[in-house]
């Protein structure tokens, strides 16, 4: 299922075969919330962008527009159009960040919806049962998101019920795997590391679930408030105690320079808001560093916006028209640099894949991180 093809230290440069088709990594997750790309960003759109695999959220889906209508419509993939592998978040993050009202329990969670304010009750049974109505290709089990900072006993109390959800999401996946009308019944299962930044708790947690034999392992609780060299001591701390060969993946993390570091330190899955919410507000990623096409130095700009970038919109478009776009508040202008900056997230995926391969991922990281920070803002 998962194949380590090549390792240059700690990086790994690996494939996940899934019956939506087989995921090559290190990889870039789209992250498309609701079903679709912020910016009007298609699934068409997304195959010529190099995207491998798009990101749904279980909350949001579950609210709007519900997941047994999801469901009733042949699942997430034939719902969208896209037949290549499919993530979906446990909702845990979602729960725990969007709810004003929550009440957490052992049997899961009581809280408000953000949408229209109605009870809704989500625990690792319910969360697993609307992953599966979705039909994603990789689920993620249910967690609790404990907050950062957090006392230490808040941490391991929080853990250890994480854990004790971990088991449950595990039983109840098996037992919907093996339902006639489940969509996916090879639908996958990844657990999730948590622990804030107590490397002791990481590890004893990693140790933990690693005996569960799941199908892949997250690091969940990161880039919430924490330095990144607290980030990456944590990953280096942590990832060597899941699994070798089970994929891990490191939750909304996150920079182009985050990435560079968290593959090097074995982190195979990363999935991000930062192309599409910094793309709609005017930033784009190049390779010369990352430009605000709002500033008035672009008036008149007629290169592209990177002329090293062989996308759509920089094969056509100058950085002037798509500031005239952004400022003019038109639509096309947020599609064109959403389309950008994916393209050159995934494009970047590539080349630390082909840099494993080759060997030489010390050298490319050196260069890459040079050239992000060149900052043309």
């Amino acid at each position: 299922m998962y194949k380590i093809l090549a390792k240059d230290g700690n990086a790994k440069r690996g494939e996940l075969s899934t019956v939506h088709g087989t995921i090559q990594t290190p990889v870039f997750m789209n992250v498309g919330t609701v079903g679709a790309m912020k910016g009007a960003v298609s699934t068409e759109d997304l195959l010529e962008l190099k995207t491998q695999v798009v990101l749904c959220n279980t909350y949001h889906l579950h609210v709007r527009p519900g997941d047994e209508i999801v469901k009733s419509l042949g699942g997430i993939h034939k719902f969208m159009s896209w037949d290549k592998p499919v993530l979906t978040d446990s909702g845990g993050f979602q729960v725990f960040s969007l709810a004003k009202l929550r009440k957490i329990k052992e049997e899961g969670v009581f809280f408000h919806s953000h949408v229209d304010g109605r009870k809704i009750f989500m625990g690792p049974e319910e969360s697993m049962q609307i992953q599966s109505h979705i039909g994603s290709t990789i689920a993620m089990a249910f967690d609790e998101c404990p907050p950062h900072p957090a006392t230490r006993k808040y941490m391991q109390d929080s853990v250890d019920r994480t854990t004790r959800w971990l088991v449950r999401c595990k039983k109840e996946m098996e037992r919907l795997n093996g339902i006639d009308d489940t969509i996916n019944k090879a639908q996958l299962l990844f657990g999730i590391n948590q622990g804030g930044t107590f490397e002791d708790i990481r590890i004893g947690h990693a140790k933990k679930i690693a005996e569960m034999d799941l199908d892949g392992y997250a690091l969940g609780g990161l880039a919430v408030g924490e330095s990144h060299e607290e980030m990456y001591h944590i990953i280096e701390e942590t990832v060597p105690y899941l699994p070798a060969d089970k994929p891990t993946y490191l939750m909304g993390v996150g920079t182009p320079a985050n990435i560079l570091e968290a593959v090097d330190r074995g982190i195979d899955f990363f999935d991000c808001v930062y192309p599409t919410r910094n793309g709609r507000h005017g930033h784009a990623y190049t390779n010369h560093g990352k430009m605000n096409l709002l500033n008035a130095k672009y008036e008149l700009d007629d290169k592209p916006l990177d002329d090293t970038c062989d996308c759509p919109v920089c094969r056509r478009y100058s950085r002037a028209y798509i500031r005239h776009l952004l400022k003019a508040k038109e639509m096309l202008g947020l599609r064109m640099m959403v389309t950008h900056n994916l393209y050159f997230y995934n494009s970047m995926m590539e080349e630390i894949r082909t840099a494993i391969e080759k060997g030489c991922y010390q050298v490319y990281k050196k260069r890459k991180l040079e050239q992000l920070q060149g900052g043309t803002e």
